[in-house]
């Protein structure tokens, strides 16, 4: 338990020390893992541009996510790994400023290599939102008061597997959309971020899948469009109502995740390919594909 918990504060550290500002989500607050900061350490180990490290109260593969001067972590403990934690650091002292825990409703246990605090928390940067492999969501607020808690396999018992969840939550306007793909019962939702309550909820091609959701920037955040894969295809949806707005088949990576770059997507699929939106026809077309 130590060797994992020191493992995760560096991850905490690296984040404080990159990141500069808010990293909202699972890879960076635009969802692409780029940082625009300068002048950062070009090394980083345990003796080096260490400004503090902590130990957690359990295993968190999850990852820090930075939101206004604070670091906030998840992590489970117990040994079904049914006690979900949520911390809340200063970014700057590592002081910590809450923890808040609860108990898991769904299936805990998993492969060895992962945790229950698999999937990365997001934030829209006034409230925080905790997504665990058991399929409990919780939104706390920034000084950690609980605001709803959603226990999605209670309400859907047959969307699990047996190595364990990991696609991250994905916070766009008022909806937290959560993806949940199992041989199972699989599906997609977005959840009203105030409420907690379902304001659309998609079935989705059954077969395990550990990639989480992204944006597709549009001209204005009301032209946004997530992203989320399947083992056949690419679809992309709106946030708001989970509309089908363009589909690519391909047999999508289970694990890594798209990215985009101003109107190109990059879709690991045997290889990479490249697909540009346009807007005008809401639609993509392929530029190139490396195959592996």
């Amino acid at each position: 338990m130590r060797t994992s918990a020191i493992h995760v504060a560096l991850a905490v550290l690296a984040v404080c020390l990159f990141a500069g500002g808010d990293w909202l989500h699972f890879r960076g607050t635009e969802n692409n893992s780029v940082s625009d900061e300068t002048g950062l350490p070009q090394t980083v180990d345990e003796n080096t541009n260490v400004a503090w490290k902590v130990p957690l109260p359990g295993r968190g593969p999850s990852s820090p996510i930075v939101v206004g001067g604070r670091v906030v972590v998840t992590c489970s403990s117990g040994a079904r790994e049914d006690r979900l934690h949520v911390l809340c650091f200063d970014a700057e002292s590592g002081r910590l400023q809450w923890e808040r825990q609860l108990w898991a409703t769904g299936h805990t246990l998993g492969s060895s290599f992962g945790a229950n605090a698999a999937p990365t928390p997001a934030s829209d940067g006034r409230l925080i939102f905790a997504f665990y492999s058991s399929n409990d969501l919780a939104c706390f607020d920034l000084e950690g008061n609980l605001k709803w808690f959603r226990g999605l396999a209670h309400d859907y018992p047959d969307t699990r597997n047996d190595v364990g969840m990991a696609s991250s939550p994905l916070v766009l306007g008022q909806t937290v959309i959560v993806q949940l793909q199992t041989p199972a019962e699989s599906f997609a939702a977005g959840i009203d971020t105030a409420t907690g309550e379902t304001r659309w909820r998609l079935e989705r091609e059954r077969g395990a899948i550990w990639s989480s959701p992204t944006v597709l920037r549009g001209g204005t955040r009301e032209e946004d469009l997530v992203l989320m894969q399947s083992r056949s295809r690419l679809t992309a949806h709106e946030p708001e109502t989970g509309e089908l707005v363009w589909e690519y088949e391909a047999p999508c990576h289970t694990v890594a995740s798209a990215t985009t770059c101003g109107d190109v997507v990059y879709l690991p699929s045997h290889g990479l390919h490249a697909l540009r939106y346009d807007p005008a026809r809401r639609n993509v077309e392929l530029l190139w594909y490396q195959p592996l």
